[in-house]
C-alpha cells in the first residue's frame, strides 16, 4: 500500500461504529414497528421474522458499503477506508463476507478480537486478520 494512508486505531474505529449504529437505528426502528405484531411486542426478547429481515438487510448493507465505498457511512464520515491488506484496493465480496463473519470470534472471546487492534502493528482486529483487510485513515 502507498504512503498516503495511516492505520486507523481503536478509538476512531469505535466512533465510526457508534455513528453507523445510530444511522441503522434511525432506519430500522420504524421498519421494526411496521413489521412487528402484537405477539412480538409482548416478548421483546424473542427473535421475530422482522428481526431476521432487518439483520439480513443490515449485513447486506454493510458488506455492500465495504465493497463499493471502502467503508460504511460512519467510517467514510471519519475519512476511514476498509481495504485489502496486500493491494490497497476495495475488498472483494468474498473478503467482505469473511470480514463480517470474523466479527463472531472477535466478539465471542470477551471482545478480545476488537481490542487486539490496540497493540497490533497494523491496528488489525481479528476480523481484519481473517479477511486480510486493514482500516486506514486518509491523510491527503
Amino acid at each position: 500500500m502507498s504512503g498516503q494512508y495511516q492505520y486507523a486505531g481503536f478509538w476512531i474505529r469505535l466512533a465510526a461504529v457508534i455513528i453507523d449504529t445510530i444511522i441503522l437505528m434511525i432506519i430500522f426502528t420504524p421498519i421494526g414497528f411496521l413489521f412487528a405484531s402484537e405477539a412480538d411486542m409482548q416478548n421483546p426478547f424473542a427473535w421475530t421474522k422482522a428481526d431476521w429481515i432487518m439483520q439480513a438487510i443490515g449485513i447486506i448493507f454493510i458488506v455492500f458499503c465495504w465493497v463499493k465505498f471502502a467503508g460504511t457511512p460512519g467510517k467514510r464520515l471519519l475519512k476511514l477506508k476498509v481495504l485489502d491488506e496486500a493491494t490497497g484496493n476495495n475488498l472483494s465480496i468474498g473478503q467482505a463476507i469473511l470480514r463480517y463473519i470474523g466479527y463472531i470470534p472477535s466478539t465471542l472471546v470477551f471482545f478480545l478480537g476488537y481490542f487486539w487492534m490496540i497493540w497490533d502493528g497494523k491496528k488489525q482486529g481479528w476480523h481484519d486478520k481473517i479477511a486480510k483487510s486493514v482500516v486506514v485513515k486518509e491523510v491527503s
